[in-house]
């Protein structure tokens, strides 16, 4: 059991100060056991606790009222008395001081919000204090789950995310779950006011948005982390290392998993407007195009995903697969560069190539479950998606390595295989993340380009260097989206 010591505190403005008491882990006791016996409160030079080197003076002066009165006001300045100072403060029994904790605050805390916020907090050096939602009944719900983890109701709620940032000037960063539309604008206010941000996906609504993703990160020094969470998955790791070390033989087909690709230009009719306290539709639809009131739009992403105002297409779950195809290839930081239109609606079958001859196809089948890959070589093939137990290989000899090849290439990287792990060590090192900035903003340009492309019903080529489509003014126009006041990057 560890042993009591003092922590010097203040006297209480009303009554007598008290004593109070923390504890050491064991290994510290001996060298306080001295300190903290009734016994020992002086020390070698013969003071007291106080300061005040007793017996020194006749007996009646040490006695009389008014030298009691001096010397109590004495001890009082020399040293205050202790007050209790939780273990946790001090960073023992196993605790985080606050210095080693990461203080942090939630934007667009519903839906996948929802979901990242609970595994947050399960990270002892995560401290979350504040979080920012538009729909009351989200807000509130955020709010419960990070009181009950800390059993109090300290968490701070807010409506508006400027609020959140101007009032909350000790947050280190911020998780932004918010709809496509805010992710960008959000990400650059974040950072704009010195937080590092952990981003879900899609990153992006266009290419001008990345652009400016990346310009300010660097420029800042901010730590950018996109929701690609299958990068730091054993299954999806294994295969790409397959395809990067060369077992599959020379890659010629990546394959993507994809949602059928729809991107409505209309919207829906106008309904009555809940009070602004329950749901702040101007801030719900912040940056994007002013559109009437519809409770349709708020069953989730995939209510809005549709929708051209709201939605990214083909990055509803290519921002997760053709991140991890590029990664396979070795081409995290570049863009597909041609691009065929497949003369359909939904983008089955679609064909994009790399610099290097590989062709990107997507699909919204073949899998036996989401956000599936797939990548065949002159050699062999791996494929892996969402709830596999294992990969599908080509020969089950490509498995007997599957844990080597995963310790290789944690080893190599010294990233975890943990996606939010790997922002927080990003953020204590200051080293740019898995999914960083660039990743993200190349991975979202080829599903960009390829959105135009289906919009546009015919094919684009793209120059990954001047980030510009090649000879066709109309697509190199639709690179950027006009943003509504007074969300402007």
């Amino acid at each position: 059991m560890g042993v009591p010591i003092l922590i010097p505190g203040r006297i209480a403005a009303s009554g007598p100060g008290r004593l109070r008491l923390t504890t050491l882990p064991k290994g510290l006791e001996a060298a306080h056991k001295m300190k903290a016996h009734p016994s020992s409160l002086s020390s070698a030079r013969g003071q007291d606790w106080a300061g005040l080197a007793p017996h020194t003076l006749p007996a009646r002066a040490r006695f009389g009222r008014r030298e009691f009165l001096r010397r109590t006001a004495l001890a009082c300045g020399a040293l205050a008395v202790p007050q209790v100072v939780p273990g946790s403060a001090l960073g023992l029994n196993g605790a985080l001081a606050p210095s080693e904790r990461i203080v942090m605050g939630g934007i667009g805390i519903g839906g996948r919000g929802g979901y990242d916020l609970p595994i947050l907090l399960q990270f002892p050096e995560v401290q979350f204090v504040a979080v920012c939602e538009v729909q009351k009944p989200r807000r509130d719900a955020a709010k419960e789950t990070v009181d009950a983890k800390y059993g109090n109701k300290d968490c701070a709620v807010h409506r508006d995310l400027r609020e959140l940032l101007s009032a909350h000037r000790d947050l280190e960063a911020v998780l932004i779950a918010t709809g496509d539309r805010w992710h960008t604008p959000a990400s650059l206010m974040a950072m704009k006011a010195g937080k590092d941000v952990f981003c879900e996906k899609p990153c992006t609504m266009s290419v001008a948005e990345g652009q400016a993703l990346v310009e300010t990160a660097r420029r800042l020094g901010r730590i950018f982390q996109a929701g690609m969470q299958r990068l730091s998955e054993a299954n999806f790791v294994f295969c790409d290392e397959l395809a990067r070390s060369g077992r599959l033989g020379q890659l010629q087909t990546v394959r993507a998993h994809i949602l059928p690709w729809r991107m409505s230009t209309a919207h829906l009719p106008a309904q009555p407007e809940p009070d602004r306290e329950t749901l702040d539709w101007d801030l719900w639809l912040g940056p994007a195009p002013w559109r009437p009131y519809h409770a349709g739009y708020l069953g989730g992403c995939g209510a809005w995903l549709d929708y051209y105002d709201f939605g990214t297409g083909a990055a509803g779950w290519g921002s997760h697969t053709i991140c991890q195809c590029q990664s396979a290839l070795g081409l995290k930081r570049t863009s597909a560069v041609e691009y065929e239109y497949p003369n359909n609606d939904n983008a089955e079958g679609y064909v994009a190539k790399y610099a290097n001859g590989v062709k990107l196809v997507l699909s919204a089948g073949g899998w036996r479950g989401t956000c599936g890959v797939r990548y065949e070589g002159t050699e062999g093939w791996a494929s892996v998606a969402d709830d596999y137990p294992k990969p599908d290989v080509s020969s089950p000899s490509l498995l007997e390595d599957f844990d080597r090849l995963v310790r290789d290439y944690q080893a190599r990287t010294e990233r975890p295989m943990h996606h939010i792990r790997d922002f927080l060590d990003s953020v204590r090192r200051r080293r740019p993340c898995v999914a960083s900035e660039v990743v993200a903003h190349r991975t979202m340009t080829t599903n960009h380009v390829i959105n135009l492309s289906m919009l546009l019903k015919r094919n684009l080529k793209w120059d990954p260097e001047r980030e510009q489509c090649l000879d066709d003014a109309e697509a190199n126009r639709m690179l950027s989206r006009a943003l509504r006041a007074p969300w402007h990057p």
